[in-house]
């Protein structure tokens, strides 16, 4: 299957969508040509995804347009919004997690949030292209939106979200999304019991300079920051607001011992002076060159849990959890401690002696690496059961035992042979859903037609499938063998 934020995987979930939904009336059956993602720019990991996003479409030569949510509410509202979110995590930390608790237990946002999401309705729609085939988004405010406006009817492109937490919360499963996008396996189980009904798994998306380093590379990244050449280093960072109690974790790190504090404030510039005159000699504001600063890093401590911990996944660097922010800090640690890609320390006194055994032990980059390559395997296997469960094993469990066994038995043959089918066809079918290759290739519109003892197939006329549908037919139907002479 192809691998999440893939051109190949968002085209063919458009179609797959477009062809499934007959409550609205598509614009087209061909794989979207223009892709609109829509994110927010509260913190960085909403943005940092859709930029990922964005460019990987571009690369693929797919048209895309993005949208911040907060310019489409009215009224300045959301730069209100993020300057008072801003303030609540600096000031009042404790009143943001009574908010998200009390979302997570209702279920969503309350009466307040619907009602300035409804606001943005009307704007999302001007805003989107006419030509548009598709819509991401990564941030769950946008992901409401659209979600009511396809539930009314007023959009007929399919939408899809893209889940940039680990952990999921109720709001960001929005009715009227056709397909969820996750990570992992485990944000994927979540969606699903909070009811999110078509949901894919993949790998993250985050830009490719994050991968493991060499040691040549290693070394350079640490001449270049300026960093001890040899001593372990613990990369701290706080995501680009540089909220939580930073200080204290930079000073508990310098005196555990365990390594060298690197940190990262993101666009607190004042809290990197702060920490330079508390002795932290490796403080930094914001740093464009963070795959480079991983390549030096032996360990990522990290508060929140977002996209840089995705990007140490890619790079192969240990990850641990510590003095995380309210909210969605603590659920974002437990559920990365769920799914065994992170550590989580919970007590002051583990500091020192999971550091060591992240940058010494079992769990060094090499072995971090391989765990996230044996995850993306599991992603592969949770994919081929989520497709699976649109097609024959829907009927299942029947109550019948040889009912379960023939539909188990039909399963595995179809699923082969339209395995086999798209392989044959192209490139793009080749790792395409059940749902598009049976729109693509088995339930095709065609004529046939029998004259002078010659069976005449007449397909569509510019049928963009053309090329793929005939290149399968020759595979399999083999021009007759000439007549001996």
């Amino acid at each position: 299957m192809p691998h999440l934020g893939s051109t190949v995987y968002l085209r063919a979930l458009a179609a797959a969508a477009l062809s499934s939904r007959p409550a609205a009336t598509p614009r087209r059956t061909a794989p979207a040509e223009r892709v609109v993602i829509v994110s927010a720019s509260i913190g960085a990991g909403h943005d940092g995804a859709a930029h990922e996003l964005h460019r990987r479409l571009r690369a693929a030569g797919v048209t895309v347009d993005r949208y911040d949510l907060l310019d489409l509410l009215p009224a300045r509202i959301g730069r209100t919004v993020r300057d008072g979110y801003h303030r609540m995590l600096v000031r009042a930390p404790w009143v943001y997690q009574r908010i998200y608790s009390s979302t997570e237990r209702a279920g969503g946002g309350g009466p307040l949030a619907r009602a300035l999401l409804r606001t943005a309705e009307d704007r999302m729609l001007r805003a989107l292209p006419a030509d548009t085939g598709a819509v991401v988004s990564t941030y769950p405010g946008a992901s409401r939106v659209l979600g009511r406006l396809r539930l009314a009817g007023r959009l007929d492109v399919p939408v899809f979200t893209y889940l940039t937490d680990f952990s999921v919360h109720p709001l960001w499963v929005a009715d009227g999304v056709d397909v969820h996008l996750a990570a992992h396996a485990v944000p994927a189980a979540q969606a699903r019991a909070l009811g999110a009904g078509d949901v894919r798994v993949g790998g993250p998306v985050v830009d490719p300079r994050f991968r493991p380093a060499q040691d040549a590379e290693r070394s350079a990244a640490r001449a270049r920051f300026g960093l001890p050449a040899t001593a372990p280093l613990a990369l701290l960072v706080a995501g680009s607001w540089g909220v939580g109690p930073v200080r204290q974790v930079a000073l508990e790190l310098q005196g555990c011992g365990a390594a060298v504090p690197v940190v990262v404030c993101g666009r607190n510039e004042a809290l990197a002076r702060q920490l330079r005159e508390d002795g932290i000699e490796h403080a930094y504001g914001w740093v464009d060159d963070m795959p480079g600063l991983m390549h030096a890093a032996d360990v990522l401590v990290q508060n929140a849990g977002g996209l840089t911990s995705l990007e140490a996944f890619t790079a192969g660097l240990p990850v641990a959890s510590y003095r995380c922010i309210p909210g969605h800090g603590p659920a974002n640690a437990a559920a990365l401690d769920e799914a065994g890609v992170a550590a989580w320390i919970q007590d002051a006194a583990e500091l020192k002696n999971v550091l060591c055994d992240l940058i010494d032990g079992p769990d060094n980059p090499a072995k971090t690496l391989q765990a996230e390559q044996e995850h993306r395997h599991h992603a592969v296997v949770e994919q081929v059961i989520a497709d699976s469960k649109a097609s024959a094993l829907a009927h299942l469990p029947s109550g019948h035992f040889h009912a379960n066994a023939a539909w188990l038995t039909l399963w595995a043959m179809t699923y082969n042979l339209l395995r086999a089918t798209g392989t044959l066809a192209s490139a793009f079918h080749a790792k395409a859903t059940t749902a598009t290759l049976r729109t693509h290739l088995v339930q095709v519109s065609a004529r046939i037609a029998r004259s002078a003892r010659r069976i005449t197939l007449h397909l569509p006329h510019n049928w963009p499938l053309q090329e793929a549908w005939t290149r399968l037919f020759d595979a399999v139907h083999d021009p007759p063998a000439l007549a001996p002479a």
